[in-house]
């Protein structure tokens, strides 16, 4: 094996070692649900109607469908296992580090600083959260096909190969399909063109010319993205952020990085949107850049390293650094997963050339980069544990940034998920003083005092929630369902109405109206609900199983229908359905049509699902199972207006 393949492996393995600690974490409360955990398109594994799903949806205000390829795949493979997902991404980190050295080693024909910039990438704490986060698969996959597309354009550039061109163009496409965030790339290229590869003459013409291919890409992409974004309302308007706000915020979000990479303290999840933000740190800010900016221009011929790692640095931030202002966050750790490249070029070349001015020793070089790198791991290791749960790592948020409204949010739903919702309550009540108008928080504090039993309580709350946001279709569906059970019928039906006009492919309100229909006693009309709903999503596997169970253990006999139940149970495990619902209603059917061999099978599986995935009450379940096994009626041991209600599923 040659030196150089040597260092790469090292590099690698030393990066899994680090991250090792990844595969014992768990998902986390933000945005894992959207990506993975509660997204039926993803936990079922690949299948092409979801590949398709991932090509043509604006899901969670992203176009990015190679990312859900790839979360589809960990599904596959995996199931539902947290340790597995993370240990992906800490293996494709740990690839980057491999091929970045590679590249830099070929792009600049410096081994140890081309090694010592990917140890950096590789071990600095500001890139835990792209690592340690699942959902942040979308950093670690865009920047190993950035890495690709550099080490095709190097090779096309060096070799004149036209192969290695289409292959960097098609592997920036790629770029693209995982993260949008890469669309300034093909100016890095022409960063590249002027060092190290000094193509940018005034004689080179097709310098320019052969990057409009991937200008072409990076249009398309910034079209498609902003349109995700619009659509999903991520993209915040200029009445609420007016411009001169983001333009002073702009220069104080990049010296942010910056510190943050000469200095990684306080490293947070989630930064708290700045409210207000001082001439004085806007003026420090620009005046700090300007002379950096003014410093590479100077150094251009003597040290251009340093003007490209710069502008390398600049540049990859434009897309997130609060122009186009998207999500509420200020800044984001993540930002910097490839834009901190830039950075370690132009310091580990410019301490390359002092330490040649002063004649350092190789010791003294190595004992350097050996300190540096020691120190980066151990604060990596420290900051990697905050990652370990939901409450740990939202905790921590709310200890290291002040008034930070979105980290209490995070930390009332993992201390919710836990069942402590006095603390849960206490936390979303201070996220709601922070920030009075936010109407998500109303209906969080909803949800916990319906747990609570205080339904009038939260009745009041869904109003309030309501009536900020009138026409988000989920507020009325949770006040129609806590209606409901206050058996305000009338008015349960009005909001359910509501929400289902709000969102016509949603079929939870179809459900949940069905569930007051049996409430009063109207089964026939309950059924026609369910079936309209099954109308607008033939394959959604919970609302088929959930209508078997309606339909096969109705306490009126002219309403059960066994074999339709069985029908629509199979249909549901056919397409992929994990629901619980589905052997119990396989089992219920089973046992209408007298076969209480199956219906005890099917009920032993429904309740080894039931405890896998930690269902509490499995009383039902166990009742119905043990009167399958004495061939008694079983239909008392279920209330059908009780049964589970997440038509995601």
């Amino acid at each position: 094996m040659t030196h150089p393949r040597l260092i790469a492996l090292l590099l690698g393995c030393v990066t899994l070692l680090v991250f090792l600690p990844v595969g014992g974490f768990e998902f986390i409360n933000f945005d894992d649900p959207d990506y993975v955990t509660a997204n039926s398109h993803v936990i079922h594994g690949l299948t092409w109607r979801d590949i398709t799903w991932a090509f043509t949806a604006f899901y969670a205000s992203n176009w990015h469908p190679l990312t859900w390829i790839s979360h589809m795949l960990d599904c596959q493979l995996f199931g539902l296992t947290p340790g597995a997902h993370h240990l992906v991404n800490a293996f494709g980190h740990a690839l980057n580090a491999a091929l970045l050295f590679t590249w830099l080693w070929r792009l600049t024909g410096k081994l140890w600083p081309a090694a010592i910039i990917a140890a950096l990438f590789a071990w600095h704490p500001l890139h835990v959260e792209s690592v340690a986060w699942v959902s942040e698969r979308k950093d670690v996959l865009s920047t190993f096909f950035a890495l690709l597309t550099l080490l095709a354009f190097t090779q096309y550039a060096q070799e004149n190969n036209r192969r290695s061109f289409w292959l960097a163009l098609v592997f920036f496409a790629l770029g693209l399909l995982a993260k949008p965030m890469l669309v300034t790339l093909p100016c890095l290229l022409l960063l590249l063109d002027f060092w190290p590869l000094k193509r940018l003459t005034p004689f080179n013409r097709c310098v320019g010319l052969e990057k409009i291919p991937f200008f072409l890409l990076t249009t398309a992409s910034c079209v498609v993205t902003f349109l995700a974004q619009k659509k999903g309302e991520a993209v915040v308007s200029l009445d609420r952020i007016p411009l001169s706000h983001r333009l002073a915020n702009a220069p104080v979000a990049a010296m942010e990085y910056l510190q943050k990479l000469c200095v990684p303290a306080n490293l947070s999840v989630i930064y708290p949107p700045r409210t207000l933000i001082p001439e004085w740190e806007t003026l420090g800010s620009v005046g700090i850049l300007t002379a950096i900016s003014a410093l590479a221009w100077q150094w251009r011929a003597r040290r251009p390293y340093f003007l490209t790692g710069w502008l390398w640095f600049l540049g990859m931030l434009v897309p997130v650094i609060g122009l186009v202002q998207v999500g509420n966050q200020a800044m984001a750790d993540r930002y910097s997963y490839f834009s901190a490249v830039g950075f370690f070029i132009m310091v580990v070349f410019l301490l390359e050339e002092v330490a040649e001015r002063i004649r350092a020793t190789n010791v003294m070089r190595t004992g350097v980069a050996i300190t540096a790198g020691l120190g980066c791991i151990i604060i990596t290791e420290h900051q990697l544990a905050f990652w370990r749960n939901s409450e740990i790592l939202f905790r921590h948020a709310v200890t290291v940034t002040r008034d930070n409204s979105a980290a209490y949010v995070d930390l009332g739903a993992a201390l919710g998920a836990q069942e402590r919702w006095d603390e849960a309550l206490t936390d979303d009540r201070e996220a709601l003083r922070l920030e009075p108008g936010w109407y998500q928080l109303h209906n969080n504090i909803a949800n916990i005092l319906d747990e609570h039993g205080q339904k009038n309580e939260a009745a009041a709350e869904y109003r309030q929630a309501i009536a900020l946001a009138p026409r988000v279709s989920y507020l009325h569906k949770n006040l129609g369902m806590t209606l409901t059970e206050l058996g305000q019928y009338d008015e349960a039906f009005r909001e359910l109405s509501e929400a289902s006009q709000l969102d016509p492919d949603d079929p939870s309100p179809h459900v949940e109206t069905a569930k007051l229909f049996l409430a009063q006693g109207r089964d026939f009309d309950a059924l026609t609900e369910l079936r309209n709903a099954i109308d607008r999503q033939p394959r959604n596997t919970f609302l088929l199983a959930y209508t078997a169970h309606v339909l096969a253990a109705n306490q009126n006999a002219a309403m059960r229908d066994g074999r339709t139940a069985q029908a629509l149970a199979l249909k549901a495990l056919e397409l992929g359905g994990t629901s619980v619902t589905i052997p119990d209603a396989l089992g219920m059917a089973a046992a209408e049509n007298g076969d209480y061999t199956n219906a005890i099978i099917c009920a032993q599986n429904a309740l080894a699902m039931a405890v896998t995935a930690g269902q509490k009450d499995t009383n039902a379940i166990r009742t119905r199972l043990e009167l399958y096994q004495k061939h008694q009626p079983w239909r008392e041991s279920f209330k059908m207006t009780n049964a589970p209600a997440n038509a995601a599923q």
